[in-house]
């Protein structure tokens, strides 16, 4: 006998038009999207509010990377007038990080003020003084160190202060919402825009539950006026390719789940002269640098048979990034079993192979790298040439005690 069809996912952008107009119903509607912000249907969400003849899109605010998806990471975005929307766009990656109150509250003078060249195409008809709500529809990777999420909690903190309303539409973690990895941010310490709160690198919390979480634990000056609309169908235990929804790259380095699957550990190697695969076809599944023999790190790592993972011998040339034009040896990641593979254990064990094969031609940017673990004990456990399993067990009872306190904020099963 056949098992019954799981009903593809409804993202919360599809519940809210479905089933919660009344939210947003004869409001100035500002809106925080990029392109990975699509319907089932592939259809843009910019598209689908500016359809809605009782709704009034009248600002979109754009991440890292922006609206459009066309600016590399760690490039300032810049405002604009959308000639194709008809929209002004502000950035929160450049322009700024946390949007002041006259950009909520009083469009038309902000823009002015702003940027007279490109605010000159718009027409003045004092129809923009503020918006009346935020909506919030962007991806994720379910990753701590992932900037879209800081842009949430900025946004939730702008709209807070302003009195302005703030409406998450969530979306799937596309690794999934039960396996929890690494250490707890120290908070403020570590704080920044890159990890600001009290989390694990893999938390297993969809943006909407984030959003929950970060209004009890960052917002706890003033709470936002926060509505957060549900999924349909999404259980915890699904994979992004088990939801029923096409893929959208959510940033431009994080083209596929394969790239989404391990990045919750290889991005570790942004704060080390590794190259993390940037500027090539597989973006953190391919690591390396111009001295590290390929074939030699390939048999090192599969010797240490860590779960679910394969380990093959590449050499590669990055087009831009670290190593730009040079000719890199290393490996590519082979995810075999995604249930077993643990993505921040298998980039420490490659961090712990390297340094015992290479010494101190791997360099790490103790800066950077401590603000992307959140702490300075796992830095300074490889460095002392401390055993993986010692630097995880180390930070385990923090991980263990995460787990029981966001059962406070988890929507799905």
């Amino acid at each position: 006998m056949k098992s019954a069809q799981t009903a593809p996912v409804k993202l919360g952008v599809e519940v809210l038009f479905e089933k919660h107009l009344d939210l947003i119903r004869g409001k100035r509607i500002g809106l925080i999207t990029n392109p990975g912000g699509v319907d089932s249907h592939l259809d843009s969400i910019v598209e689908l509010f500016r359809a809605q003849p009782d709704v009034h899109l009248v600002a979109l605010y754009g991440p890292e990377h922006g609206v459009r998806g066309d600016a590399q990471a760690g490039k300032p975005v810049a405002f604009y007038y959308d000639e194709h929307y008809h929209l002004p766009v502000f950035s929160l990656y450049g322009q700024t990080y946390k949007a002041p109150a006259d950009m909520l509250t009083n469009i038309d003078q902000y823009m002015r003020s702003y940027d007279t060249q490109q605010t000159g195409k718009m027409p003045v008809n004092g129809a923009l003084n503020g918006i009346d709500v935020m909506v919030y529809d962007l991806p994720d990777v379910g990753t701590r160190v992932y900037t879209f999420e800081a842009t949430l909690a900025y946004a939730m903190q702008s709209c807070a202060n302003a009195g302005i309303p703030i409406i998450v539409l969530d979306r799937p973690n596309p690794i999934g919402g039960v396996t929890m990895e690494g250490p707890i941010l120290e908070y403020p310490k570590y704080s920044s825009f890159i990890g600001l709160t009290a989390t694990p690198l893999r938390h297993g919390f969809t943006m909407g539950e984030l959003a929950l979480f970060y209004n009890d634990n960052f917002l706890t000056n003033k709470k936002a006026d926060l509505t957060v609309i549900p999924m349909e169908n999404w259980k915890r235990d699904m994979w992004f390719d088990q939801t029923g929804l096409p893929w959208v790259t959510p940033s431009p380095n994080i083209p596929t789940l394969d790239s989404a699957i391990v990045y919750p550990g290889q991005v570790m190697l942004e704060g080390t002269d590794l190259s993390e695969g940037r500027g090539t076809t597989h973006p953190f599944e391919i690591f390396g640098a111009p001295w590290i023999d390929g074939y030699v790190l390939a048999q090192k790592l599969n010797a240490l048979h860590l779960p679910g993972v394969k380990f093959r011998e590449i050499w590669f040339t990055p087009t831009f990034s670290k190593f730009q034009n040079q000719l890199c040896g290393g490996c590519q990641i082979h995810v075999i079993d995604r249930d077993k593979y643990q993505a921040i254990a298998t980039t420490l064990n490659i961090l712990a192979t390297i340094k015992q094969l290479y010494g101190d031609k791997l360099k790490f940017h103790a800066n950077y790298f401590n603000k992307v673990l959140g702490n300075s004990s796992v830095l300074e456990g490889l460095e002392s040439g401390e055993p993986v399993d010692q630097i995880i067990a180390a930070y385990q009872p923090g991980l263990d005690a995460f787990a029981t306190s966001r059962q406070n904020y988890l929507l799905y099963h």
